[in-house]
């Protein structure tokens, strides 16, 4: 991309789309297009169609999600799988239709099998079945990877689908019903610290593993894959295994137990540790194989207690709200 390049970044109020914004913005590309919601109804196709017509970008962030955590997509199924896959639908179409040279299409590697193998490959996809407690999510996630793939097969086209990790930082949702684990972990701790309480309870065993990666780190490694060289980019789009997929992670992992010790040192909470396991675990393990991204130059800069640090001021500037 060159810095008169026009690029639209989809969902950029969110915590992806705004890190993105950051980085594009540090780099020195100033010829960013982004319709507020209010201005842009992406669920309306007509609506999406007529801003593509209008605006004409260059290069697309498709960024704009409908997301949560277990408790958000096992009450929400339906609302998950219609606007996700509404958004991606309109926002791929427009970008096809006006001729986007590259387009980023970002998900989550909850599309893998519950069980499939550790590290995930990019070539496990639909290799098993889903995570029941995220199902609607992934497979509209699925259906956009495979409808970049068709799109590329049958026009041409340029768009590629990363697949981040867990993912944490700035802008992150940090309600207790919504929200994914990490910052529902930060909201509990910091208000048992408030209140004095003696102990803070974990849903599940804490014992499943995950791997996180701090939202800037994402925006950096999106940057990077849209810059590729055409040589290593066709290659990406082209790979027999895996035809335009990538996972985006750090390759560490820990339980949710000590997840919740290093949130626990860093919001400064000085009761126990409670598990409930009649609350649902997810998958047991989730770590992403990175090596096709490693082999590109690129890798996570952000420790996982130097960005919960950032992360946890961050929610004290913003007055600890949701």
């Amino acid at each position: 991309m060159n810095p008169q390049d026009k690029i639209y970044v989809a969902g950029h109020r969110g915590m992806v789309g705004s890190a993105i914004v950051r980085r594009l913005q540090g780099a020195g590309y100033t010829n960013l297009v982004l319709p507020s919601r209010a201005e842009l109804d992406l669920c309306n196709q007509a609506a999406v169609a007529a801003f593509f017509r209008d605006e004409r970008p260059e290069y697309v962030f498709l960024a704009a999600a409908k997301v949560g955590g277990i408790v958000a997509n096992s009450t929400q199924p339906g609302q998950f799988i219609y606007e996700n896959l509404m958004i991606q639908n309109n926002i791929v179409h427009g970008s096809w239709n006006t001729g986007v040279k590259r387009l980023l299409f970002l998900g989550s590697t909850c599309i893998y099998p519950k069980l499939a193998p550790q590290p995930l490959k990019e070539e496990y996809l639909l290799t098993g079945p889903l995570e029941p407690t995220n199902d609607a999510y992934a497979v509209a996630k699925i259906a956009g990877i495979t409808m970049c793939r068709s799109f590329n097969r049958q026009y041409g086209t340029r768009y590629l689908a990363a697949m981040p990790t867990n993912l944490y930082g700035i802008n992150d949702n940090f309600d207790l019903v919504s929200s994914h684990v990490l910052p529902a972990m930060i909201r509990k701790f910091h208000e048992a610290k408030e209140r004095g309480d003696a102990t803070v309870t974990i849903w599940g065993s804490g014992t499943p593993l995950r791997e996180f990666l701090h939202v800037d780190d994402l925006a950096d490694g999106c940057l990077h894959l849209i810059n590729l060289p055409e040589a290593e980019y066709g290659r990406l789009l082209d790979d027999p295994a895996a035809p335009a997929l990538i996972n985006i992670g750090s390759g560490e992992e820990l339980t949710i137990r000590e997840l919740a010790l290093v949130v626990k040192k860093v919001v400064g909470f000085a009761g126990d540790l409670a598990f409930d396991p009649g609350k649902p675990d997810g998958t047991p393990r989730k770590l992403c194989d990175v090596s096709r991204l490693h082999a590109l130059g690129w890798r996570h800069r952000i420790g996982l207690e130097d960005g919960l640090a950032a992360t946890y001021r961050w929610y004290q500037e913003q007055g600890c709200e949701s």
